[in-house]
């Protein structure tokens, strides 16, 4: 059996199951099909990607041939799908988060232990090589005791009152919007990369835009609706902003800013690790880059296939100095899956455990953030 022998079926056709699709192609996975719920959407992706329509997702799930399933749909409808794929007995891919309440995300981790099932979460900033590196000189001790975390994943693409996305709307996004999408992914790489869980934080939610146009463009989408009338507008209740304080097991302090509305700013993951001996710093807009310094140097590590740790070196497809970017890291995420199903043990694939996990850290942070006190992640 190889990686072609699988069937996979995408439920959804937005801008993130291109993503899939195209890594999906890449390790020479058969995608079978996909689902979505508009019709003509559905019917003019599958034609692009070449590859059947199943009406909803129970017609998917009854195929014998379909053996994992990608949940690429809004996150009001994570929790479900999820639900019914697992029960089928597919292995399933979902984006995070894994749900809009913890108890549904728990309840996702428990069922798929149960179930016996390869599961994936989406956490592919781990997948960079210079993260495998920094996260290989921390676990060797070259950094000491760890002192400081800090970093902040910013974004613009809602910076404007005319911006908007169904993200925006917690009936569909769920109740936190800017750190449930994006100040997750930090929080998963800093524990990953740190060995070090956190275990208490205090959280600030600010909503910078406190009305957003109904009838705007839909941002961060391929579909682009065209915008015909900005003059209404609706309230927003989810922050474009977080700022937290955590602790982590070992009483090191950590300080996250998140933010979707900071100008020039595409897509910004940036943290520093900073230890008694030396300290990192990786930007994830630079990702071919590694700063490692000390008080006497500081230091411009470069990703090498030739250099470093195994695991930079086994994520390292290109010479250096010949970039790579995200969607190699989906790339490596997707075939790590896959061969998981095929019997292998790659380090770092992220699964239901890692979202749950995020669930319970953007739980914490949005109790925090209600109750203005600081909060125990459990």
């Amino acid at each position: 059996m190889n990686k072609s022998s699988i069937n996979a079926v995408i439920i959804g056709t937005g801008m993130i199951a291109h993503v899939h699709f195209r890594s999906l192609k890449t390790a020479g996975v058969n995608v079978l099909g996909l689902v979505d719920a508009n019709p003509e959407q559905a019917k003019k992706v599958a034609k692009a990607w070449g590859v059947e329509v199943f009406e909803e997702l129970e017609q998917a799930l009854k195929h014998d041939a379909v053996d994992v399933v990608h949940i690429c749909t809004p996150n009001i409808f994570h929790y479900e799908m999820a639900k019914q794929a697992l029960l089928a007995g597919k292995h399933v891919i979902c984006e995070k988060p894994l749900a809009t309440n913890l108890s549904d995300a728990i309840e996702l981790q428990q069922l798929a232990a149960e179930k016996n099932v390869v599961t994936g979460v989406p956490f592919v900033y781990r997948y960079h090589p210079m993260v495998r590196e920094a996260r290989a000189r921390i676990a060797s001790g070259e950094l000491g005791s760890l002192h400081l975390i800090h970093g902040s994943y910013l974004q613009d693409w809602l910076l404007e009152q005319s911006d908007n996305n169904w993200r925006v709307d917690p009936t569909k996004g769920g109740a936190s919007r800017a750190f449930a999408d994006i100040g997750s992914h930090w929080c998963d790489l800093m524990e990953w990369v740190t060995g070090e869980r956190f275990t208490q934080l205090t959280s600030h939610f600010h909503t910078a835009q406190k009305e957003r146009s109904t009838a705007a463009t839909e941002t961060f989408s391929d579909r682009n609706n065209q915008a015909i009338d900005n003059s209404q507008k609706a309230s927003v209740t989810t922050e474009d902003i977080a700022n937290l304080l955590l602790v982590t097991e070992n009483n090191t302090p950590a300080t996250l800013t998140i933010s979707q509305v900071s100008a020039g700013r595409k897509n910004r993951l940036w943290f520093e690790i900073d230890g008694s001996n030396s300290s990192l710093e990786f930007d994830q807009e630079k990702p071919e880059q590694l700063w490692v310094n000390t008080r006497e140097a500081k230091s411009l590590i470069v990703r090498d296939p030739t250099q470093g740790s195994d695991e930079q070196k086994r994520l390292s497809l290109t010479p250096a100095g010949h970039a790579q970017g995200y969607s190699h890291c989906f790339d490596a995420f997707i075939i790590d899956f896959y061969d998981t199903i095929l019997g292998a043990t790659p380090e770092g694939l992220p699964t239901f455990d890692d979202g749950a996990r995020a669930a319970k850290i953007i739980d914490a942070a949005l109790n925090s953030s209600k109750q203005k006190q600081w909060v125990s992640i459990d």
